[in-house]
């Protein structure tokens, strides 16, 4: 007997069941059947990953960096040496030792535009380097020095099509001529990047040679760890109330014929060919090839997700 005529026979045992009044959710199948529509079942195995976000990389030049860095603290240091030329005169105009009053107010001016000049400074810095601005003073300065020296290299990791973002990822994996070297994420950027896209700045340690500033990579963002039930692709269907795969439901008598029905499962992320859903239980059976047919054989009709590219 072909194929074509045994997938006839077990439409027409379906059919037959439907009339009878069996839910369309519950199917019925002896093993024979099973063994013509190509039906394989297995147990979804528990799995935990960090949720892979891709984005576009560009290598920075650390030096506009040093350069707004030291223009910070040397508009710092001359606020702090005004301040202490203001100190200094407002003690000796008030002992009378030879201070005059014009040249206490012409040191407060000068303070004051030293004031004005350190705050742009270090507005423009925290505004540039956001998550460089957000470090500890010591770390910030080996940061730079490294990054300068080429030890550390920074790369400004793009999510297109984002404006806004949750938790920013810690990790990011950096492709670099298909080696993915792991760098750390220190935090958002405060400009939009040129695709009107979140930004983060990504720490690189150890880079390949050759990888310089101006690089365009891929970088994969790893966020929090997600955990779920690991199925193939092509056990996974959506129809109009969402994502759901067919789960096994053994015979009362010994000898009865397994049914099928339909469970509910929120897709959680694409994975190696597969996905990773939460909606399944540790001892659940699903079908692992061949939920397409079962489908069809109910009359849903569809979109199965393996056709997502997403």
């Amino acid at each position: 007997m072909t194929p074509r005529c045994k997938l006839a026979i077990l439409a027409l045992a379906v059919v037959a069941q439907a009339a009878v009044g069996r839910a369309p959710t519950a199917l019925s199948l002896s093993a024979a059947q099973r063994q013509a529509a190509g039906i394989t079942i297995g147990r979804a195995i528990r799995i935990e990953l960090p949720v892979r976000t891709a984005a576009f990389g560009l290598a920075l030049d650390p030096r506009p960096a040093q350069a707004d860095y030291n223009a910070w603290r040397a508009a710092a240091t001359s606020r702090a040496a005004a301040a202490a030329e203001v100190a200094r005169l407002r003690k000796l105009y008030a002992g009378g030792a030879g201070a005059s009053l014009k040249s206490l107010q012409a040191a407060g001016a000068a303070l004051a535009r030293s004031a004005a000049e350190a705050d742009a400074a270090r507005a423009r810095f925290s505004f540039a380097w956001a998550p460089i601005a957000a470090l500890p003073a010591a770390r910030r300065r080996r940061l730079i020095d490294a990054a300068v020296a080429g030890t550390v290299m920074l790369v400004r990791a793009d999510l297109t099509g984002h404006l806004a973002l949750g938790d920013p990822p810690r990790t990011a994996l950096v492709d670099v001529d298909g080696l993915e070297v792991r760098g750390r994420v220190l935090g958002l950027m405060r400009t939009a990047g040129g695709a009107q896209s979140v930004g983060l700045l990504v720490e690189l340690t150890g880079a390949p040679p050759g990888f310089a500033a101006g690089a365009r990579v891929p970088v994969a963002l790893l966020g929090a760890p997600r955990s779920g039930r690991f199925v193939p692709r092509a056990a996974v269907l959506y129809g109009d109330e969402g994502a759901f795969v067919y789960r096994e439901v053994p015979g009362r008598a010994p000898t009865a014929a397994a049914g099928f029905e339909a469970v509910k499962v929120r897709l959680l992320m694409a994975h190696a060919g597969g996905w990773i859903v939460d909606g399944i239980g540790a001892g659940d059976e699903v079908v692992t090839h061949g939920a397409g047919v079962l489908w069809s054989l109910q009359g849903l009709g569809g979109q199965s997700a393996a056709d997502d590219d997403d």
